[in-house]
């Protein structure tokens, strides 16, 4: 099972980034996949999840400006990044979730992880 996350970089604020999540070793249509971020010194933060159906959910803090994807052709998941913020600026990590993907559920369960992809928001 491989994660490969990409697409971080330095953006002004106002900025967008694209991250892709690019997926192998599995059969990537029976898990739902997360984005989550950690910035140094803060708890990991759980963002944007898409499940098998498409069914997306997110964190209020990115809520209205981060737009989560899936290309099953491509065994890729993707998220839009707009309106960035220097409070955005983290290391950004995808991974295959088990159960539900829905953060006002609770905890979200996760499988795998890929590696990060640093986002740095900054004039």
């Amino acid at each position: 099972v491989q994660l490969q996350a990409s697409g971080g970089g330095l953006v002004q604020p106002g900025g967008s980034l694209r991250l892709s999540c690019a997926a192998s070793g599995f059969t990537f249509d029976d898990y739902a996949i997360a984005w989550f971020r950690q910035a140094p010194g803060k708890e990991r933060e759980g963002i944007s999840c898409i499940s098998t159906g498409g069914t997306t959910d997110y964190a209020a803090s990115v809520s209205g400006r981060f737009t989560i994807s899936r290309d099953r052709a491509k065994n890729t998941v993707y998220l839009q990044m707009n309106a960035l913020r220097p409070e955005d600026t983290s290391s950004y990590y995808c991974a295959t979730v088990a159960g539900h993907c829905v953060f006002s559920l609770g905890p979200i369960t996760t499988v795998n992880w890929g590696q990060g992809t640093q986002v740095t928001v900054s004039s």
